[in-house]
């Protein structure tokens, strides 16, 4: 039931309804995949996230330090910094996967490109964060990582973050940023790895449910050497990794059980099903079944 108004003279504002269309969709995929699972998650999930690290932002982050609100937009912004450095400046850039927006004005900023795409599945986030995409001056282009609708050879660099595991397949990205990329390109990923398999009943639950709630594919549980395969038969060559799990679940995971334990404005619904998928992440990440990775690789000039 929606209510407003005042109460002893403070205006109080209606409170989210405990379930949405969108809700009820993600709920039902966690029976039966659509054929969009990662736009069903995050029209879920929504721009407002309650759980975001900072308004605009849904990447872990990368940490310098103890977890805390203060610090959460600038991890965030350093994870993209970080992975945008390497990108060749003032050249063509597609951010694939962008999330709301957020990232690209500091890919702008790092790179000051002389074009930048941002291509994303889920039409809902494009229109979301379409005055962050303004304010990067990038074009906003709703399309699949796996075929990107991009001509060959158009990009300096194409860089992804956080998103590859979403895509229906890895390798088939790796391959359409090939494509789009000029001889001497550079790609950058942020990823999440699967470091082993499941050995406990406990384990394996966990990390099933991860991959429903997520809307993930089974193929999304790749290992960093399987990943970094997948990338060298695309035919990228100088290809560098570096698995930084320890600057990113700690923070990470404290940030967000910090919020869960003092937030009250989302649905209490929410807020139970946000409690367990903590707990079976920090179970995933305690026990060492999975890690973060930043990569990146060029294309032979």
């Amino acid at each position: 039931r929606a209510w407003g108004g005042t109460v002893d003279g403070v205006n109080r504002a209606a409170p989210p309804p405990v379930w949405t269309v969108a809700n009820l969709r993600h709920v039902v995929s966690l029976v039966r995949r659509g054929r969009n699972p990662a736009a069903t998650v995050y029209d879920s999930i929504g721009p407002d996230f309650f759980l975001a690290p900072a308004p605009g932002w849904l990447n872990l982050g990368l940490w310098e330090g103890p977890a805390g609100e203060d610090a959460a937009e600038a991890a965030c912004r350093r994870l993209v910094e970080t992975l945008a450095a390497p990108l060749p400046a003032g050249g063509d850039v597609v951010d694939v996967g962008n999330g709301l927006g957020a990232g690209d004005p500091v890919i702008a900023a790092a790179v000051r490109p002389r074009s930048l795409v941002a291509v994303n599945i889920t039409e809902s986030q494009l229109r979301a964060g379409r005055e962050r995409l303004a304010a990067a001056g990038a074009r906003r282009v709703a399309g699949d990582a796996c075929r990107l609708p991009l001509a060959d050879g158009v990009a300096d660099g194409v860089i992804s973050v956080e998103a590859a595991f979403h895509f229906a397949s890895r390798r088939r990205f790796f391959e359409e940023a090939r494509r789009v990329l000029r001889p001497g390109g550079l790609l950058a990923v942020s990823d999440i790895p699967t470091v082993r398999r499941p050995r406990t009943p406990l384990e394996l639950a966990s990390g099933v449910s991860q991959l429903r709630v997520w809307g993930l594919r089974p193929s999304a549980a790749a290992g960093p050497a399987a990943i970094l395969r997948e990338v060298e038969r695309a035919g990228f060559v100088d290809v560098r990794a570096e698995l930084v799990g320890d600057r990113v679940y700690p923070q990470a995971l404290a940030l967000t059980r910090t919020r869960l334990a003092r937030d009250r404005s989302a649905p209490r619904s929410h807020r139970l099903a946000a409690r367990l998928a903590l707990a079976q992440l920090e179970l995933l990440w305690r026990r060492r079944l999975i890690d973060y990775l930043l990569l990146w690789a060029r294309v032979p000039a």
